[in-house]
Formats: C-alpha cells, sequence, structure tokens
C-alpha cells in the first residue's frame, strides 16, 4: 500500500494521532481502510476487526471476535517484538505508537507487513494495525 488515504475516510496507516480517529470511529468506517485494524481490551480479547484484515487473514469477524489475539488469533505476535511491547507500555503507564516490519506467518505462507502498535493509558482498546506490502 502507498501513503494514500483510504478512500472513504481519508486516513492514512502512518498518520499521527491514529488511535483516537480509530477509537472514534464506526465498524463501518473501520471497513472502508485500506489496511487492517484489530482492535483489543487489556486482556488481549479481539473487540475490532476490520474487513479488510479479515479478508487479507482469512478470518471472519466471529472467528476472532472475543478471543485472545496473542495465543488463539495471532501466536506468530507473541513475541518482545509486538505483544511484548503492549505489556511493557500498560506496566510503564506510557503510549506506545511504533511501527515495525514483520513477517506473519501463522495460517499463511509468510507474509512482509509493517505493523502499527498503538495504545493509550487513557483508551480500553489498542491496536495493530497491518499494513501489507503491494
Amino acid at each position: 500500500m502507498t501513503q494514500a488515504a483510504s478512500a472513504t475516510s481519508g486516513l492514512r496507516f502512518d498518520q499521527p494521532g491514529l488511535g483516537e480517529q480509530l477509537a472514534a470511529m464506526s465498524e463501518q468506517a473501520l471497513d472502508g481502510l485500506d489496511f487492517g485494524v484489530i482492535g483489543f481490551d487489556g486482556g488481549t480479547f479481539v473487540t475490532r476487526y476490520n474487513a479488510f484484515e479479515s479478508q487479507a487473514a482469512g478470518l471472519t469477524s466471529t472467528r476472532v471476535l472475543g478471543q485472545p489475539l496473542f495465543t488463539v488469533v495471532a501466536p506468530c505476535m507473541n513475541n518482545f517484538m509486538v505483544a511484548q511491547r503492549f505489556e511493557d507500555a500498560h506496566d510503564s503507564g506510557e503510549a506506545l505508537d511504533a511501527t515495525i516490519d514483520y513477517v506473519l506467518t501463522l495460517r499463511m505462507r509468510p507474509v512482509k507487513v509493517a505493523l502499527r502498535l498503538i495504545a493509550s493509558p487513557a483508551s480500553g482498546t489498542r491496536y495493530v494495525l497491518v499494513r501489507r506490502a503491494t
């Protein structure tokens, strides 16, 4: 994907302040984004999952919503690069907004992606955003 804005929302994967904007978006608006959105709560249970990510990962929202992100949905992210960063941010009470290059490996051939990890002490929802290379 390029840095072009998503068709229906004008939001970009690399846009500053994206966490607050995602929190205010309806599920329908999330589905209009051109990158994957996985929102999860403090217990790591998936609470938001957009259509782009569902189609790209081959997992329906009914299969993903309510499931633990790092042990059931995406155990390939249960490591120091992803899951631990959310835990560290929570423990320190600091915000997290980091983009990392990553390779997804679960249920698919290895896929190079950029992950944006977003968490705020003021929000109950944390986000993993997924931008796949084109």
